[in-house]
């Protein structure tokens, strides 16, 4: 039933079409913009514990333009007998606005999240996140998000996701405030964003894939289609 619920969640947060929203600088939704990422994680030896992170170069165009700089990392603990990796981290997000200005803004962030994971053979792997994030934004009150995304990798060469494979990869993550209210006055709805993702993904080596691939951000005053590289590496 658990399950359910939230596929009608993310089916609902897709659908939202844009509504009144608080205020912002003007966005070409139209123009093209392009996400470069890298993802890491590793363990301590042969322990439950390890470190994952991720650096995410955000632009509203093709990367002369930024739209956010992410650096992200966090300490984790594998759940023994059980596919589930917890994690609790920090972050530090600068902003850009839209166009020829140069002002930024900056976000500090602490968050907790739940991994599940699932394989079906050699061919169809699902993750399932939950996230609960702390956010102090420059300019508003104390801000919290509750965010769930589905993750789906499917082999496409049947050598799952090591070295030399190709997959699909696949997800959609919703967004969800959790204050209306963001002070002066301002208010947020309560849905937040929804990002739905496609991509190919090739297995480089058995710890380490590229991706490439185009993901659809729908927040309430708009929708932009972005286009994403990205590194995954564990060692």
């Amino acid at each position: 039933m658990l399950r359910v619920w939230i596929g009608a969640l993310v089916l609902a947060g897709a659908m939202l079409s844009p509504g009144a929203a608080l205020a912002q600088t003007p966005v070409d939704w139209d123009q093209l913009g392009a996400w470069y990422m890298l993802f890491w994680s590793t363990r301590f030896d042969d322990s439950a514990v390890g470190l994952q992170g991720d650096v995410q170069h955000r632009n509203w165009n093709g990367g002369t333009d930024l739209e956010q700089l992410l650096i992200r990392g966090g300490l984790t603990y594998a759940l023994p007998e059980a596919p589930v990796l917890l994690t609790g981290g920090v972050a530090h997000i600068t902003s850009g606005e839209f166009g020829d200005s140069d002002e930024t803004s900056a976000e500090r962030r602490v968050y907790q999240e739940a991994l599940v994971s699932q394989s079906f053979g050699r061919v169809v792997f699902l993750r399932h996140r939950y996230r609960y994030e702390q956010r102090w934004v420059d300019g508003q009150d104390f801000r919290t998000r509750f965010r769930y995304a589905l993750f789906g990798d499917v082999a496409l060469n049947g050598r799952g996701k090591g070295n030399g494979s190709i997959y699909l990869a696949l997800y959609n993550e919703v967004f969800l405030n959790g204050e209306s209210e963001i002070g002066r006055g301002r208010t947020v709805e309560r849905f937040d964003r929804n990002r739905f993702y496609t991509a190919l993904g090739f297995g480089v080596t058995d710890r380490a894939q590229i991706q490439a691939g185009y993901m659809i951000q729908a927040v309430p005053g708009g929708a932009k289609g972005q286009l994403q590289i990205s590194l995954h590496a564990s060692f």
